[in-house]
């Protein structure tokens, strides 16, 4: 999606000025929970960013702001997400805006982070956008004291999205083959997290980490550790992350070559 066009009644459009840029410094506040004097990303960061050739697209649900994104240029023909947030069913407006931008530009490919245990988000990433989990960062920022993150070390996965590619649909979830195959790890909630066939490694997250992090951190404190565990392990042998079930198993998978 282009800026400017409008899909079910919402405008994407990349934004530029002052007041629309603070606007979105507020949005991004309110999605991770800080207060709007400490944002996660100011609106003079937003402002230098645009200066300096990124992006920042901000989607209206009429004259309501109801989701943004930010992007900068990368070398060899990628571009980089910094942060992408949206109301429920908007996402992928945003997402499709961002990198139309990057297209244009010819850019091949955009890379971004998320937090692997946000089943939703993984879902979302690589299986309807269709982007491949690449690379598993440990802590990768530190302590984090947004409303969000709070309490928990903060683990990221790197997603790589082909801009070449074509649209892709929600497929088959290929469940059959993940129960049939041993499990190898038990969760910190006593079920399995992890099953293991010859070209697959299936991993199970919590259902809401947010929520369970909020009401018990030692348990998400958990969750995070025995998750790291196997994707270390997964990405050290040549799997990477392509997809994601509704019931919140990722699917690691090795190519022809590694198998």
């Amino acid at each position: 999606m282009t800026a400017g066009a409008t899909t079910a009644g919402v405008t994407v459009r990349s934004v530029h000025d002052v007041a629309g840029l603070a606007a979105v410094a507020d949005y991004f506040s309110d999605v991770w929970h800080t207060p709007r004097t400490a944002p996660p990303y100011p609106a003079e960061v937003l402002h230098s960013l645009v200066h300096a050739g990124g992006a920042v697209h901000a989607a209206y649900d009429g004259q309501r702001l109801a989701g943004a994104s930010v992007a900068v240029l990368g070398p060899e023909r990628s571009t980089y997400s910094l942060v992408a947030a949206a109301d429920r069913g908007l996402g992928h407006a945003v997402k499709r805006a961002q990198g139309a931008w990057a297209a244009g530009l010819g850019a091949g490919s955009m890379r971004w982070t998320f937090d692997p245990l946000v089943g939703r988000n993984a879902r979302f990433n690589l299986v309807k956008l269709g982007a491949t989990g690449t690379e598993y960062l440990v802590d990768f920022y530190g302590p984090m004291t947004d409303g969000v993150n709070d309490g928990d070390e903060s683990d990221r996965l790197t997603v790589s999205w082909d801009l070449t590619a074509p649209t892709t649909s929600y497929g088959p979830e290929g469940t059959r083959e993940r129960d049939l195959a041993p499990a190898v790890r038990t969760a910190p909630d006593g079920g399995v997290l992890a099953r293991r066939g010859r070209r697959h490694v299936w991993c199970r997250v919590p259902d809401d980490i947010v929520a369970l992090r909020a009401a018990d951190p030692a348990s998400a404190l958990r969750w995070r550790h025995a998750v790291r565990e196997v994707f270390l392990e997964a990405f050290a042998e040549g799997f990477r992350a392509t997809g994601m079930s509704r019931d919140g198993w990722y699917t690691l998978a090795r190519t022809e070559e590694d198998a």
